[in-house]
């Protein structure tokens, strides 16, 4: 199978990319480096799962108790993958909370480290669609 993409994968990462209402979500141009798009669609269920952020952040991460993670708008990075991981690894206690608004480390959740990173490719992508 050299130089041919496992049609399985394919669908299944096609198939994360396509929302409830049946619309295709728009997609990065480029992904940080170590990043699939397999990673994206998995932080996708974590959030909505086990993951828990979808309690805070919103099912759709635009907001809720926590800030929107859909749009732009960084409070505590400029958004790149690294520091995305490294915020839910260590979550945001009151005194460096931008909102008033705390984290605990993990957002609370039990999720392993491969998961977290899953979460955080996921995060990182809302807000690095093509327009």
């Amino acid at each position: 199978m050299h130089g041919r993409a496992n049609p399985v994968l394919v669908l299944g990462i096609v198939a994360a990319m396509v929302t409830r209402s049946g619309h295709a979500q728009a997609v990065p141009d480029s992904l940080p480096a170590g990043v699939t798009q397999a990673m994206v669609a998995r932080g996708k269920v974590v959030f909505s799962g086990a993951g828990i952020c979808f309690v805070c952040h919103g099912s759709d991460a635009r907001g809720g108790t926590a800030p929107r993670l859909s749009d732009s708008t960084w409070i505590h990075s400029h958004g790149e993958y690294e520091k995305i991981v490294a915020v839910i690894t260590s979550g945001v206690p009151a005194k460096e909370s931008k909102t008033g608004t705390i984290m605990p480390p993990r957002g609370g959740s039990a999720i392993n480290d491969e998961d977290l990173k899953a979460v955080a490719a996921y995060v990182w992508s809302l807000s690095h669609r093509k327009q």
